[in-house]
């Protein structure tokens, strides 16, 4: 997880960074060299960290999001019980 405010400088870096692991330019190589020229701050982040950088993740911190407004909760809670139920009966009829 991770958001980031950089100077301009960051763009010299990138244009030229040479692509790593993945097949892709690495941040965290570019925000080291950065960080030769100038100081590079970070914030220590205390609570609860979401990986929605993948399909399952950002789905578990939407529904999650969700329960906690107030006005969703108690319909997609029939929602995610209908869905549920329903899976489940597919399950049996196909087994």
């Amino acid at each position: 997880m991770g958001r980031y405010v950089f100077t301009p400088e960051i763009f010299k870096f990138l244009e030229e960074q040479e692509v790593g692991a993945g097949g892709e330019i690495q941040l965290t190589d570019v925000i080291r060299k950065l960080n030769e020229i100038q100081r590079v701050f970070a914030y220590d982040f205390e609570g609860k960290r979401y990986d929605i950088g993948e399909k399952l993740g950002f789905i578990e911190t939407t529904i999650e999001f969700a329960l906690q407004q107030p006005e969703l909760k108690e319909s997609l809670l029939e929602i995610m019980d209908h869905l549920v139920k329903k899976e489940v009966e597919n399950k049996v009829t196909v087994e």
